[in-house]
């Protein structure tokens, strides 16, 4: 007998996560005799626990199509809501939304705090004796989920289509700056990348023969702020010019951090900003040339701009929502899907699963020979890793009216069954 399906996505989004989204709904409705009602949590874990179902499989077939090049998270909405060990009536809560609305499957889209979510979720349904199947779908731009051996994981969904996006606009950046740097000679461009460095890492993609006056600071570069100085004159002694890539991660010592309900810091919200500090010092120590830095910080746009998307990123983020389906109707509860890359010359990937225990208990870092000698480039072995994630050409998005026409999901809800709740950590 057919079970419905619960999806939610958690954490930052992305240019491709609707891809996965439509991968699940799509291959889900191939198959009514598995699957029945597919619903979206809306705003995530959150609109699972307040009883607050988007009924996806009421949406035309048109409005799911359109998911492909809809960016982001505003189609069933993503949240920062964290599931701690301790939050017993958060879970219990879950399990009553489940046996309320007939869920037999649940799908997490997201990082690492996700996958251990759907984890620990799957495994709570069978302990109350509820045949739920929890999968998780890979999703973060900072391709953080997963280990350093690329074993349980090639690169996240999402990743791809950011690395796109710092290869056009640094290559953007370095004309602007040839043109002005009699005035500002240093540009300081603050990337995203709270803790690891694929981010930043992936602008050598717009020089990767190096030409341009390009230096790259990761969180793991492990620079100060005096050497990084005497780097950015050094390159002034030869160039005239300096464009600098700083993650929002790289260590300039206290700007007032602001905490997300992950524990992680949200650099735009924080009270100094990275690049600011750095364009400071820069300019309090003073330059071998004439001018002054300047910076600028790249916003959430690195997250939800659909026209630098990554073609390839759109394929295997489709590919990986439909993987899960297939897992979750063949290998049982507790898995993830995931991409890994076949050897050899020739890029491609396949689609397998690997324990979503394992991935929650991972934790990638940015392999340390890829970082150059000189702590601010990259070396080509990266490069060679990460240049076929971008893709070869534009996405096309559909324009009407000289807009783009994403995705309009009606508020078409499951009915609600049981009292109205506040989650538990609302409570303080």
């Amino acid at each position: 007998m057919a079970k419905n399906v619960i999806v939610a996505q958690s954490g930052g989004p992305s240019p491709v996560i609707n891809n996965s989204l439509r991968g699940i709904v799509e291959t889900c409705r191939k198959f009514p005799e598995k699957f029945g009602k597919v619903y979206g949590g809306w705003h995530g874990i959150e609109g699972v626990l307040k009883e607050e179902l988007l009924d996806l499989t009421a949406q035309t077939e048109e409005e799911i199509a359109l998911l492909r090049t809809t960016p982001a998270a505003g189609s069933i909405g993503t949240c920062r809501y964290k599931l701690k060990e301790h939050q017993d009536k958060d879970f219990e809560r879950i399990m009553e939304i489940f046996n309320a609305h007939d869920v037999g499957y649940f799908f997490y889209i997201g990082g690492n705090d996700s996958q251990h979510t759907a984890f620990k979720v799957s495994e709570l349904a069978r302990e109350h004796g509820l045949d739920v199947i929890g999968t998780g779908v890979p999703k973060t731009i900072d391709n953080d989920v997963g280990d350093s051996e690329f074993k349980l994981i090639d690169h996240t969904p999402g990743y791809g289509s950011v690395a796109r996006y710092w290869s056009h606009i640094i290559q953007n950046a370095n004309e602007e700056n040839m043109g002005s740097s009699p005035a500002d000679p240093v540009l300081v461009i603050q990337a995203m990348g709270r803790k690891i460095g694929y981010i930043p890492a992936a602008s050598r993609l717009a020089d990767p023969k190096r030409e341009m006056p390009l230096q790259i600071y990761m969180t793991e570069s492990n620079v100060d702020l005096d050497q990084l100085t005497d780097n950015v004159n050094d390159q002034l002694n030869k160039d005239g010019r300096c464009i600098l890539v700083i993650s929002e991660g790289f260590d300039v010592g206290s700007i007032g951090e602001v905490k997300d309900s992950f524990g992680h810091t949200v650099f735009g919200a924080s009270q100094i900003s990275v690049y600011q500090t750095v364009v400071n010092h820069l300019n309090s120590k003073g330059f071998n040339v004439t001018g002054k830095a300047r910076g600028q910080v790249m916003g959430t746009d690195q997250r939800d701009t659909m026209i630098y998307a990554s073609t390839v990123d759109l394929d295997e983020a489709y590919k990986v929502g439909q993987k899960a389906v297939d897992i979750a109707m063949n290998e049982g509860n507790g898995w993830m899907a995931t991409i890994l890359r076949e050897p050899g010359m020739i890029y491609n990937v396949k689609y397998d699963k690997v324990p979503l225990e394992k991935v929650a208990l991972s934790e990638r870092t940015f392999p340390a020979n890829w970082i150059a000698d000189n702590k601010f480039d990259v070396t080509d072995e990266f490069i060679d890793y990460v240049r076929p994630l971008i893709g070869e050409d534009w996405v096309s998005v559909p324009i009407i009216n000289g807009i783009q026409r994403f995705a309009k999901l009606q508020p078409v809800f499951a009915q609600k069954k049981l009292p109205g709740y506040v989650p538990q950590a609302y409570l303080g």
